[in-house]
């Protein structure tokens, strides 16, 4: 999967964009009591004149014509729909932190279309007091899994495990909460019918634990690096971004620390991105 920036955007994204999303001091198990902070109505909007931007749509213009599928003039990029926030696990979560969320904001995502059906993901964080556009995907995975979610368990959390490219939704069902599967990869973790929040904890913890800062597995260097040459989701290698600009890896935008999985590499998670949904 290619991901292309212009110059000032990819300035824009963190200098850690390698950076493993590494959890915190293990703490006795707990289940979350409260739900992920969620976008203000004046975010999404900011986020939204973001990805309507003239120098946005020129991008993308760029962006769909990258393959020769259609041209740079003839792209007619356009965006579908409102931002919608896009949670990750979370690392205090899986840490065991009493109270915390199974998930944490990490960006806002949009959908863009081409003239010739090509679709793309936007990805939007703050900076100081605006909005910017940090990373441009191949798919909607997002905003696709926003709407699954809804459709599956009205005003539950929507979240991405991108350790396994998993994505669930988590929620009060017959007056448990729950987490269940949105995709194949979910299904195959916690079972169609998916798991208690709390064994759900202790799941992601036992997968993960080892992998807390400090430990050997962080000291080796095995939590961090990623090639420049990323694959693409499909197998293929990623084309180089036009015009010269620069390409940006699939961490480029979480605030505090990655997005990256435990232990892989940024082209591992560029490569799952377009597996088969189920």
């Amino acid at each position: 999967m290619t991901r292309h920036l212009p110059r000032h955007l990819g300035r824009a994204a963190l200098a850690g964009s390698a950076a493993t999303l590494l959890l915190g001091l293990v703490a006795p198990a707990a289940v979350a009591d409260s739900g992920p902070a969620a976008p203000s109505a004046a975010s999404r909007a900011a986020a939204h004149r973001a990805v309507e931007a003239p120098g946005t749509l020129d991008t993308l213009s760029r962006f769909f014509a990258r393959e020769g599928a259609v041209s740079r003039a003839a792209a007619d990029p356009r965006v579908e729909g409102k931002a919608v926030p896009v949670y990750y696990l979370s690392p205090a979560f899986v840490a065991g932190e009493k109270g915390a969320p199974v998930a944490r904001l990490e960006f806002l995502a949009s959908k863009a279309v081409s003239s010739d059906g090509q679709e793309a993901s936007l990805w939007t964080v703050e900076r100081g007091r605006s909005w910017q556009v940090v990373n441009i995907a191949t798919g909607d995975d997002e905003t696709h899994y926003a709407r699954v979610g809804a459709r599956k368990l009205p005003g539950g959390t929507v979240f991405h495990e991108p350790q396994i490219n998993a994505w669930y939704v988590q929620g009060d069902v017959r007056g448990h909460a729950r987490v269940l599967p949105l995709d194949k990869d979910a299904r195959r973790a916690v079972g169609a019918d998916g798991a208690s929040l709390a064994a759900y904890r202790e799941r992601v913890h036992e997968a993960y634990g080892d992998k807390l800062p400090g430990s050997a597995y962080e000291k080796s260097g095995k939590a961090g690096g990623y090639e420049e040459k990323a694959g693409r989701a499909d197998g293929h290698e990623g084309a180089s971004a036009p015009s010269g600009e620069p390409m940006a890896a699939a961490s480029s935008v979480a605030g505090a620390g990655a997005l990256l999985a435990l232990g892989l590499s940024a082209a591992a998670v560029l490569r799952r991105r377009r597996r088969q949904r189920g």
